[in-house]
Parts: structure tokens; C-alpha cells; sequence
């Protein structure tokens, strides 16, 4: 009989980290590890080779992914009859330290009742997925964009939208163009190269990455398109490029954006659990998301971005969420790796914090 991965963890540590290992994270790059020491007790740890250094706002965005897996494991351990407790140590990182494994803190196990807010943010949490897909240009019910904004207003934060068709389409070329521009920084475009997954057999054989399946692009095109950046400035070859990209933005009628304070790590943590929350929200009432994250963190993107939308920054707050949001098809499953590949055994080293 084939060995269950993570059958060897105590308690109920595989049936919770089994479900929260398909969390979200940039580039689907999947930092997070854990190590457990007992039925109850694990620390949990940012993987530096799995970080995307080179971005613009790149380490920040490091503990947003550490809120969103908080926000994930605490809605799976809720369903499971548990909640987390957390002890959270958010150090700076060095992404230059030879310690690969960066501590983020301790979590521990309470029993808790399951409640059937829980049962229903956990069925949220299995349908979640990213939606490249066109979307069939029907607007979201206006019930869902009240409950939205009350969520974010409770963790501090503040939901920004529009369906105004020109900002839309003017929000969505900054995005096509940000991806062009990102290119042709050396240190992001070789980032970028390590994370695209131009085949099935290549998405399945690394379960990580950004894949031409999910992103809706021909994987032999995708390969092209991002080992040769020098061709995206040809008229017809650039133009055949940004068609094929803006494709898959037919039938947007609506984006979304969250501002709030973005100054410590503790801020980038909170923001990524105000994100997951939100996205689930969406999820719940069928609604897909698209972010786009290479708004944010180019700066000539960002700042784009907040001329046109006329969002203030003041006062350590940031538009640091920029997402496309409607209905459509179900779109392909992004690839996850297994639970053994995100645990640790007890000798792993860890930066210190």
C-alpha cells in the first residue's frame, strides 16, 4: 500500500495542512513550509528559494503571502473542529542569508466547535481558484460589492471599485503594458523565467509555477514570447503578443482594489488575510478574481494606477490590491505541490528572528 503524504504527523496536522497547502501565492511559487513537533505545535517558515526578490515591493509582499496561508489554515483547521494560535515573529528577510528557511512564527492547535459559517467558508476555500478566463461581461450583484466593503472596513482596509467600461479597459492596458515593461528589467525577467511552466508535462512535473494552461496562452507562443522579450517590440510579432494576452481580459466589466496601511510587515500580513477573506467572499457568492499584481509593484505601473483612480496614499495607506472580478467558465486548476514537499524535518535550520 502506498504511503499517504504526511502520514506520519501527529494529530490532525495532515488532514489541515493537506487542504491549506493550496493557498494562493504569487506566482503560485508556494513558499510557505511548516515543521510540526506534536499533535498541536508547528512553526511555520517563508522558503527564501521560493521568493521573488527582484519585484519592486517583492518582500513585502513575502508576508502578504504569509497572511493569506494564516487566513487559509485557520479557515481549514476551522472546519476541522480547530482554530490556530498564533505567535508570530516577522523579522525582516534577507533573501542573501545562506539559511534558506526564514521562521515566521509558531502555531498551535485549540479544539473549537465547527459552526456552519465554517463549513461554508471551507467549501469556499476547496471551490477558490484564479480565473484567467474571459468573463461573460454580467455585472456582480450589487449584494455582494455591500458585503465586500464591510469585510475589508473590519480589518482595517478600504474596497475600491469601478464598472466605469473606459477606467476598465484603461486599468486592464496598464496591466498589458506593465507585463512589457517588467520584461525588460534583467533581474525580474530572469525571476519570471524560473516560475513559467510552458507544457503539462512541465506543470506536472514541478505542481508550481505559473503554467501556459492556467495563464491561457499556447505553451510554444509563451516560451517565445518570454525567452525572446527583444520580439514584443516587433509591430507584428509584438502586436500577435498583446492580442493573444488581452484575449483573455474579453468581457471585464468590473475591477477591484484594497487600500490600507502597508508600512510594516505586520501590516503585509494583516492585508494578506484581508485578501484571502475577501476572495472567499467572492467565491461563496460565485463570483471568480484575477489579481493583478505587477501593478502594484511596478512603479511606473502603481503610480498609473493611482493617478487614474484617484486613490489617496497618504498617511502609510497603500493601494497595494489591484483584481479583476465577474463570472465566466471554470478555469483550469493551477497545480499544487505535495504536503511532504512543504514540511520540514526537525534538523532544518532557520533564520534566526
Amino acid at each position: 500500500m502506498t504511503e499517504q503524504p504526511g502520514a506520519g504527523l501527529p494529530g490532525p496536522w495532515t488532514a489541515i495542512l493537506d487542504e491549506a497547502r493550496r493557498y494562493p501565492s504569487p506566482h503560485n511559487s508556494q513558499p510557505i513550509t511548516v515543521r510540526v513537533h506534536d499533535d498541536r505545535r508547528a512553526e511555520f517558515f517563508y522558503d527564501l528559494d521560493r521568493g521573488l526578490p527582484a519585484e519592486n515591493f517583492g518582500i513585502p509582499f513575502a508576508h502578504v503571502c504569509a497572511g493569506v496561508f494564516l487566513e487559509s489554515l485557520a479557515t481549514v483547521a476551522a472546519a476541522h473542529g480547530w482554530a490556530v494560535r498564533e505567535t508570530l515573529r516577522l523579522a525582516g528577510m534577507d533573501f542573501s542569508s545562506p539559511q534558506r528557511q526564514h521562521l515566521l512564527g509558531g502555531l498551535e492547535l485549540t479544539p473549537a466547535p465547527v459552526t456552519d459559517a465554517a463549513r461554508e467558508q471551507m467549501a469556499a476555500f476547496r471551490r477558490r481558484r484564479t480565473s484567467r478566463r474571459p468573463y461573460d461581461r454580467r455585472l456582480v450583484d450589487r449584494a455582494v460589492l455591500e458585503e465586500v466593503p464591510a469585510l475589508a472596513g473590519g480589518m482595517g482596509q478600504r474596497f475600491g471599485c469601478t464598472d466605469e467600461q473606459v477606467l476598465v479597459d484603461d486599468l486592464i492596458r496598464i496591466n498589458q503594458e506593465t507585463l512589457f515593461d517588467d520584461l525588460r528589467d534583467d533581474a525580474v525577467h530572469e525571476e519570471i523565467l524560473t516560475w513559467i511552466r510552458t507544457s503539462k508535462r512541465q506543470a506536472a512535473a514541478t505542481r508550481d509555477g505559473l503554467s501556459a494552461e492556467t495563464m491561457l496562452i499556447p505553451g510554444p507562443l509563451l516560451r517565445i514570447a518570454m525567452r525572446h522579450r527583444w520580439l514584443w517590440d516587433l509591430p507584428l510579432v509584438g502586436g500577435l503578443f498583446r492580442r493573444v494576452y488581452l484575449a483573455t481580459m474579453r468581457g471585464v466589466r468590473e475591477l477591484g482594489w484594497l487600500t490600507g496601511p502597508f508600512e510594516t510587515p505586520a501590516d503585509h500580513v494583516e492585508a494578506g488575510r484581508c485578501f484571502l477573506r475577501l476572495w472567499l467572499a467572492f467565491t461563496r457568492h460565485g463570483v471568480d478574481l484575477h489579481p493583478f499584481g505587477t501593478v502594484i509593484t511596478n512603479p511606473r505601473s502603481h503610480a498609473a494606477f493611482v493617478e487614474r483612480t484617484g486613490i489617496d496614499e497618504s498617511g502609510g495607506r497603500m493601494a497595494w490590491m489591484l483584481f479583476r472580478y465577474g463570472t465566466g467558465k471554470p478555469p483550469p486548476r493551477a497545480r499544487r505541490r505535495t504536503l511532504d514537499a512543504m514540511l520540514l524535518d526537525r534538523e532544518t535550520t532557520a533564520v534566526a528572528s
